[in-house]
């Protein structure tokens, strides 16, 4: 079975735990796009590890990983990472793979990226770390991939200080190199488990244009990503957060107001530790966004979603979240295509009562408060969309299964 893990949102909703979870049953784990820009915390008692390429289920001894097609990969990123999680004690010998027709990303690459984002009337707000500009190159066809470091007239093409770069890495990168295509299709029995990056509302065709990333972050790039038909998905699961972040600039219509909401948004802030894992920017934090949800479970054909961060609102007495949005004199309840709109936007707000207890507390999605149950369950309505897992913390036992993504719907 193959089991596709997306961002519901703006990113940042917690796909790296949830991967984490459900790899305890997979025997292989494709991430599919992005690259060094995407961050992922995973907690275990009382360790905590920060991934930024390597899929979240290396963590588990008998696992395999690999880099998907989709990816753009740093290498100097990926074997830091690689030492850092041998140094914890991590063995990744044998385990890690790279698809041949994933792109590198170049030094050069991150200097352009930095210098461009820097000259736009109105940054994107980037990480800088040349991820964009990997994808340009690779959509201008004059990116290099894996299976191009063998190939010397490609190489000669290169600047003199890209091949000195790539140099002392080639032997490495091709010691981990495999043809996605057949890797999958040798295991077509497997659990297979999909991870994405960013989330689908950064997704360069469907999200908010151009305040994006470069790559495929909704479902249909798990097909793409990870060399295999859209046929051969059977789960689609999205990650979404009880409220809504946001990391650099674009538009984000439930984004709480700095003015009235400030100390709303810096609790949320505090206790959802609401700072990127990258980049360390503190993220802008707003209601959840239900038709901006809604739009991402239409577009992805989630099969059900994937609640984290709940346990934030235990001590309120009152939550709220976005159900329209007002936009001039019009109350519109599908998510825009329109910068202008969405700037424009303001929200339609639902309250719900607090439950005023500590959810992680719950042993199982019965032992909820109602209150919880009611906001849960409203949330499934409106989107049309079962809410399948519940997290409630940061650790692997935090997390309550209402229904095994391993089992298809229906």
């Amino acid at each position: 079975m193959k089991v596709v893990v997306i961002g519901a949102q703006w990113g940042d909703e917690g796909k790296g735990k949830i991967v984490d979870y459900l790899a305890n049953e997979a025997q292989v784990i494709v991430r599919f796009s992005g690259g060094a820009n995407a961050g992922h915390t995973i907690v275990i008692g009382d360790q905590e590890y920060a991934l930024h390429l390597i899929p979240s289920g290396i963590l588990y001894p008998d696992k395999l990983v690999v880099l998907g097609a989709g990816m753009v990969i740093d290498p100097t990123a990926l074997f830091s990472e690689l030492d850092m999680l041998k140094d914890r004690g991590i063995d990744t010998n044998g385990r890690v793979f790279i698809s041949d027709r994933a792109h590198l990303v170049l030094p050069r690459y991150i200097d352009i990226d930095k210098e461009r984002d820097l000259k736009r009337a109105k940054p994107i707000g980037t990480t800088g770390r040349g991820i964009g500009i990997t994808y340009s190159m690779k959509s201008d066809r004059d990116g290099i991939r894996l299976a191009d470091l063998t190939w010397k007239e490609k190489m000669n093409e290169l600047e003199k200080s890209d091949r000195d770069f790539l140099a002392p890495y080639i032997e490495r990168l091709l010691s981990m190199s495999v043809d996605l295509a057949s890797f999958i299709k040798h295991r077509k029995n497997a659990q297979i488990l999909f991870e994405g990056a960013q989330g689908a509302l950064l997704d360069l065709d469907n999200g908010t244009y151009p305040y994006v990333s470069s790559g495929m972050s909704n479902a249909a790039g798990a097909a793409i990503g990870g060399c295999v038909g859209p046929r051969a998905l059977d789960n689609v699961l999205g990650v979404f957060k009880a409220y809504s972040t946001r990391v650099g600039n674009g538009p984000f219509p439930s984004e709480f107001d700095p003015d009235s909401e400030d100390q709303l948004c810096r609790f949320v802030r505090d206790t959802g530790r609401e700072y990127g894992v990258t980049t360390g920017r503190p993220r802008r934090c707003g209601y959840l966004d239900l038709v901006a949800l809604r739009y991402t479970c239409f577009t992805n054909s989630a099969d059900s979603l994937v609640m984290t961060h709940l346990d934030v609102y235990d001590t309120l007495d009152e939550i709220k979240a976005c159900v329209a949005y007002r936009i001039g004199d019009k109350v519109v309840e599908d998510f825009p295509a329109s910068i202008e709109a969405l700037n424009a936007a303001k929200p339609v707000l639902r309250s719900f009562g607090g439950w005023k207890k500590s959810l992680s507390d719950c042993l199982s999605y019965e032992e909820f408060p109602v209150a919880a149950m009611e906001y849960i369950e409203f949330i499934e309505r409106f989107c049309e969309t079962p809410i399948s897992i519940v997290s409630v913390g940061y650790d692997r036992k935090d997390t309550i299964i209402r229904k095994s993504p391993w089992k298809i719907s229906g």
